[in-house]
């Protein structure tokens, strides 16, 4: 009996110490729930099972992306323990990898994923999962910056995938081919195998090479669907290649130009005028198609001039540049002419139906300034941003966009030319209230505090919208406050148009944004107007490019308002169009480097649909 007795603590013992040292024995990994990504992967680290472990590790990542959780997901996705997956272990986790890189826009994570993968290897996967795993494939690839690679993919999923819808497909084909480097494109023409590449290659690059001449790419895109008949493309074009090749022999052939020509608008009305002109005669198309009518809307109701005008034969309006004159028309439900307004309705007024609204946006500049400094890691800003109604426009674009991209605005100072700058500066640098912050003490304690004053140490970067004259003022004032080493974002407005480098010394490293027209070095309408115009540069020069874009909008107005991707590569930057009616535009970016702007990057894609 006392043997029996002193046996059982020994078994009890055995137990718990085969309990411990069997690390998850004890739970069942097909069917246990993580609490956390951590612990997920301390539990499948002692697994001794690889295979088991990672069938575990990819049912948690599954979990977590069915709840929208793609950061957790991407924890235990990245591991060390999923490295060494083979076989369908490992599709499953360049699936599910897939799927998370594009949720989180994860541009790191997707080009590591394309660099490993090849356009068939979507081919592995079941019937059932073939199609989705061709749409990430292409998705994937195109995040990563490889977009002839996606349409690789999609135009190999076209020949396997025989559900898939023919219009949708070769529209996303489209979409990634007209962004792929004109070098790279003529490279793959060149060596192309198969009949179906073959035909997409030779499409994209004979219409790359039409200089955005609208009636040449109808002529050019009916001319390769003869040549290639039994081209799946030829028989179901893309949506965006179907319009353009439609509305290069349905474009408007009456326009009038409704801009002031008198008064306190007649140089900006002259200006758009003149560049209308000019790029409607730079263009090859038969002009005998197009008629052009100036008409003066200075001291006189638009709304009124529109009712004579749309009795006429006018096929298309491109004016008032006046805003007062285009709020008129939205009191109108539909416009029996379309109108191409060269300003932007209020906030708070409707665009009736056949309005469209094209300008040298401030907020968009404001828009595109938040949206680079998301991209550039900067969470925290500081701003000046002038008083008044503009400012007001510009701080609320600012600021909303900032919202959206996850960028706090810690303060945003308002200001009028005549403020004192240096006072406004160190508000905005929070100098102020730390020299403040050294009063109060001193009266506190009854003495003298040695202060140095010191600007506040949580701002990344300083958005400074202001003149020429007034940021070469505010510049050096950063420095003088201990702030020189914030990088300054600013748009267009800070550069005069034209090079000054002993002025524009004061603006050193400063980073701005401004349209091709000012910034891009090869433009061979810029040339050729400087030569016999006058008001080609500087802000006059930038209404001399709206009013050549507005030419070039007036052909493609369908076009960018039914192709959601279209998109226009035009002297003021790259044009797309709201649902709206509004334009939008993406300008360059340059650094004032020794007094004079330097371009940095050229955001614009090398695109098909150009209105240069």
């Amino acid at each position: 009996m006392m043997t029996n007795r002193n046996s059982l603590p020994t078994f009890t013992l055995l137990v718990v110490l085969m309990t411990l040292f069997s690390g998850c024995a004890s739970i069942n990994l097909d069917t246990h729930v993580a609490e956390t990504p951590e612990q997920a992967l301390s539990i499948a680290a002692d697994e001794n099972d690889p295979q088991r472990a990672q069938r575990y590790l990819l049912r948690i990542a599954s979990n977590y992306q069915t709840k929208g959780d793609h950061a957790a997901a991407r924890k235990i996705l990245l591991h060390d323990l999923l490295k060494s997956a083979e076989g369908q272990l490992l599709e499953q986790q360049r699936l599910l990898a897939m799927v998370s890189a594009i949720e989180l826009e994860d541009r790191t994570w997707a080009e590591e994923l394309a660099a490993t993968s090849k356009t068939e290897d979507f081919l592995q996967y079941p019937s059932d999962l073939l199609a989705r795993a061709a749409n990430l494939q292409a998705q994937t690839q195109a995040l990563a910056g490889e977009p002839l690679d996606a349409a690789m993919t999609l135009i190999l999923l076209g020949q396997t995938d025989s559900s898939t819808s023919p219009q949708n497909i070769h529209d996303r084909i489209w979409n990634q081919l007209k962004t792929v480097d004109s070098q790279e494109l003529q490279a793959s023409n060149n060596k192309a195998i198969g009949f179906e590449n073959q035909g997409w290659l030779e499409l994209a690059s004979t219409l790359r090479n039409t200089s955005g001449n609208l009636d040449a790419q109808g002529r050019l895109i009916r001319q390769w669907q003869n040549n290639w008949p039994g081209h799946p493309a030829a028989q179901t074009l893309p949506k965006e290649l179907a319009l353009m090749a439609d509305i290069s022999s349905s474009r408007p052939e009456n326009i009038v130009l409704a801009l002031p020509l008198n008064g306190p608008l007649a140089s900006a009305g002259k200006a758009i005028r003149d560049g209308f002109i000019a790029a409607y005669y730079d263009d090859s198309t038969n002009r005998s198609k197009t008629d052009i009518r100036v008409v003066d809307t200075t001291n006189q109701s638009f709304l009124e001039l529109y009712g004579k005008l749309s009795t006429s034969n006018a096929d298309l309006i491109v004016g008032p540049l006046e805003k007062a004159g285009l709020t008129e028309l939205s009191e109108m439900n539909t416009l029996p002419v379309p109108v191409l307004g060269l300003n932007y309705l209020p906030n708070d007024h409707k665009a009736p139906d056949g309005l469209y609204q094209y300008g040298l946006s401030a907020e968009d500049e404001a828009r595109q300034i938040a949206r680079q400094l998301a991209k550039d890691n900067i969470t925290r800003i500081l701003a000046l941003i002038p008083s008044g109604e503009w400012g007001d426009r510009v701080t609320t674009a600012l600021t909303n966009k900032l919202e959206e991209t996850g960028v706090t605005a810690l303060h945003v100072q308002r200001f009028f030319p005549e403020d004192n700058l240096r006072a406004i500066t160190a508000d905005v640098l929070g100098v102020t209230a730390s020299r403040q912050r050294a009063i109060d003490v001193e009266r506190t304690i009854g003495l003298n505090v040695e202060f140095e004053p010191r600007p506040r140490q949580d701002a990344e970067a300083i958005v400074m919208v202001a003149a020429p004259t007034i940021a070469r003022q505010f510049k050096p004032l950063f420095a003088f406050y201990f702030a020189g080493n914030l990088p300054v974002y600013a748009p267009s407005i800070t550069y005069e148009g034209v090079p000054n480098p002993s002025r524009d010394r004061d603006l050193n490293n400063v980073i701005f944004t401004d349209i091709p027209w000012v910034l891009a070095e090869d433009n061979p309408l810029r040339s050729d107007a400087e030569k016999y115009l006058s008001g080609t540069k500087g802000q006059l020069g930038r209404l001399f490019a709206m009013g050549a874009d507005a030419w070039q909008l007036s052909k493609r107005l369908p076009l960018l308002q039914q192709v959601k991707d279209a998109a226009i590569n035009g002297h003021t930057g790259t044009l797309t169009m709201a649902p709206s009616g509004a334009i939008h535009r993406e300008q360059l970016w340059a650094k004032f480097v020794n007094g004079s702007p330097e371009v940095l990057e050229t955001k614009s894609p090398d695109a098909l649909v150009s209105g240069e």
